[in-house]
């Protein structure tokens, strides 16, 4: 049997004498995840498996892309206009804004959701964010391999079956903290107090969302980048990096 760590993508051979029927766990020698799996009585491989073997990142959204592209083409005229500018003043300092979200960044979002997913991506394409949908952990974890999707938005009856919600929140946990630092994982769920910041700090998240206030996410969101942004304006500054 093989199965590909949903992680770092290594190919792992498994004896399958030693393999046991119904659910189990692996560690990762490469990285140490832990990759769950299921065997039936017949030895048949998991969907979850084959899932992780066929490593398919999490599809976008069918509607917002113009929006996003059309606010992705605004920064781009900006960043230029902003660097001719520069060329041109006589001291040839260039104009740069000390402000993260003065340029309306546009911004990609991975949904790790259950049921809430349809309504959430509708209205997160709507404002223009270019949203990526995953229906397992592997295809989030293939999202995010590309570097460019940083906010996460997960919940807890995301693909119940893999164990989606906890391979989330392990992957969030094992990353070293400069890659922490870039990615903003927010949980979406029915007990949670939203902008509860204790709460977040002490559950590794950045923020948590009550579903009673799905219909102000994009504000909410807003108001809590903008914050984010503003803590480590001085550190992505000094290591050269964009804000979230």
């Amino acid at each position: 049997m093989i199965i590909r760590c949903d992680n770092c993508s290594v190919s792992l051979q498994l004896d399958e004498t030693k393999v046991p029927n119904g659910s189990f766990t692996v560690r990762c020698p490469r990285c140490q995840n832990m990759l769950r799996a299921t065997r039936d009585v017949n030895g048949n491989i998991s969907p979850a498996v084959q899932q992780l073997e066929a490593n398919q990142a999490a599809p976008a959204a069918a509607d917002g892309g113009k929006q996003f592209a059309a606010k992705e083409s605004d920064l781009e005229i900006n960043k230029a206009l902003k660097a001719l500018l520069g060329a041109l003043q006589s001291d040839k300092k260039a104009i740069v804004s000390d402000d993260p979200d003065l340029d309306e960044k546009p911004r990609r979002i991975l949904l790790c959701l259950g049921e809430k997913r349809d309504s959430v991506a509708k209205l997160l394409t709507g404002c223009g964010y270019k949203v990526y949908i995953a229906q397992t952990p592997a295809q989030a974890n293939e999202r995010l391999r590309d570097g460019k999707t940083e906010i996460v938005i997960f919940s807890p009856d995301f693909a119940a079956e893999y164990g989606g919600a906890a391979v989330i929140q392990q992957k969030a946990n094992a990353m070293y903290s400069a890659e922490r630092r870039r990615l903003f994982l927010v949980s979406l769920e029915d007990g949670g107090t939203t902008m509860n910041a204790q709460e977040a700090f002490i559950r590794n998240l950045n923020l948590i969302i009550n579903t009673d206030d799905i219909q102000q996410i994009p504000l909410i969101l807003n108001r809590a980048l903008h914050d984010f942004n503003g803590l480590y304006h001085y550190l992505n500054k000094g290591l050269g990096l964009e804000p979230i």
